[in-house]
């Protein structure tokens, strides 16, 4: 297996190529693609052997919290209890460079959740690429940061990406330089919210 490179516009990205992709995430693929903050890896909410190889090109234990990307804040109310307070806190921060920790639904799968306390993180990029993956797609992309074992920081360059994984992921999407921040992580499940990572987005308002 050789992954399938494309390069798409990050402002602008062509209406075909979305849809290549697209098809092969429903297909059971993995693919690299860009975001806010950093580069990330992505499948099928509903695959769990695509989340499995996920898991073994991070080489991260039964434990790693996955996140559930979403284009919208309806989205989210499918896959994630919010109340009032909650849904002003994401009303004011999406689309951003912002996980945020809420309480699952029955929606959600429970591989998806933390195993205790089961809540799921969530987030809505500010990125036309991945936006665009999820218009088309029409349901959330279960995903993780591309931070590869023993990297300190996730990789910038698009190349190297390819190079370093075109054996194990489908399709890497070139969207150009991202940037090696990943989300803030913020916790809202508690009375006040819980900075659990602080990366790219401003974390001054949950202070």
């Amino acid at each position: 297996m050789t992954a399938t490179y494309l390069e798409i516009h990050a402002k602008n990205p062509r209406s075909r190529l979305i849809r290549q992709a697209v098809n092969i995430i429903r297909e059971g693929g993995v693919v690299v693609y860009p975001t806010d903050s950093c580069y990330a890896l992505g499948c099928h909410i509903g695959d769990k052997e695509a989340m499995e190889r996920i898991a073994r090109i991070r080489q991260t234990d039964k434990h790693h919290q996955f996140t559930l990307v979403c284009r919208d804040l309806s989205e989210i109310a499918t896959y994630a209890k919010v109340n009032n307070q909650q849904y002003r806190w994401l009303r004011a921060h999406t689309p951003g460079a912002y996980t945020f920790i809420l309480l699952a639904t029955r929606e959600t799968p429970k591989r998806l959740q933390h195993e205790r306390r089961r809540t799921i993180g969530i987030r809505v990029p500010d990125h036309p690429v991945p936006l665009a993956l999820l218009t088309e797609l029409n349901e959330p992309l279960m995903s993780s940061t591309l931070l590869l074992p023993g990297d300190e920081f996730p990789l910038v360059d698009v190349r190297e990406m390819y190079d370093r994984l075109k054996h194990v992921v489908d399709a890497v999407l070139d969207g150009g330089h991202c940037g090696i921040e990943p989300t803030t992580v913020v916790d809202l499940e508690g009375s006040a919210p819980v900075i659990v990572r602080r990366g790219k987005g401003d974390v001054s308002p949950f202070e």
